[in-house]
């Protein structure tokens, strides 16, 4: 009965998905026409339900950091029906804390944010906070930080869709699907990968290494063409190579085709 009175985190991700089966059903919860679905035969949720109290004390085993205000419900303090019940909030610096079970086989970090992109940046506006941290455990035994940072332009178009949500709950419209669409996560880079075992690393550093002297050489050589060069001259030539000066200055180069011609 307490969730019909609000839109928090989870319903976030709802209002702004591509279902409309799940917007429809989530608006008949809110205004009491249906009861919450059940989740309890759901194994997936059931396994983030178990995980995140580990989850939990592995971020802080691994971080240094502590998380408080754990399962702390928060409302916004104008838009007293968004509502958010926090994982947590770290400590230091105040980031919303969220913990995730995820399933290994199709796990990629941008996915992984995408995904709760909407949950993240509804807790973050409700409790004033300009960072969230998700922290992943996969059915791999993988575990994953990655840092999420508040989107002013998302968190206000996220604003706009609740509150015509919120609308059609108190008027009885039906909603419609809003159609936006989650920001390109901008993720922090927190992790040390070793590569050693990719066969494309190994052949693209390979190329790297032995074609490095060569290019210090050349952009060397153009350094010092740059300087020979006259300052009132439009155009130098010789040796197969033509100079270019443009009208701001800058001098790029080109190959001619007689670039084999015997040096005078």
């Amino acid at each position: 009965m307490q969730r019909r009175s609000f839109i928090g985190g989870s319903d976030a991700r709802i209002i702004m998905g591509n279902d409309e089966a799940d917007l429809v059903r989530l608006w008949r919860e809110k205004r009491g026409e249906v009861e919450p679905e059940d989740l309890t035969d759901v194994l997936i949720v059931q396994l983030g339900t178990v995980t995140e109290d580990l989850n939990r004390r592995w971020y802080e085993r691994n971080t240094g950091h502590a998380v408080k205000d754990v399962q702390r419900r928060l409302h916004h303090p104008i838009h007293k029906w968004m509502a958010a019940t926090l994982d947590g909030l770290v400590d230091p610096g105040g980031a919303v804390f969220e913990a995730k079970f995820m399933l290994p086989w199709t796990f990629s970090e941008e996915a992984a944010a995408e995904k709760h992109m909407a949950q993240l940046q509804h807790n973050m506006w409700v409790s004033d906070a300009r960072s969230a941290v998700l922290s992943i455990i996969t059915g791999g035994g993988k575990w994953v930080e990655l840092t999420v940072h508040a989107d002013p332009l998302y968190q206000h178009l996220l604003l706009t869709a609740e509150k015509k949500f919120w609308r059609c709950v108190q008027d009885g419209e039906t909603p419609r699907l809003f159609g936006v669409e989650a920001p390109r996560p901008r993720l922090e880079a927190v992790r040390m990968v070793d590569m050693s075992a990719s066969n494309s690393w190994a052949e693209f550093a390979a190329t790297y290494r032995r074609s490095r002297s060569a290019h210090q050489e050349h952009e060397g050589a153009k350094a010092d063409l740059k300087k020979l060069v006259p300052e009132d001259a439009r155009e130098a030539t010789g040796h197969g190579l033509r100079a270019k000066r443009s009208k701001s200055g800058a001098i790029s180069f080109e190959l001619l085709e007689a670039a084999d011609a015997p040096l005078q």
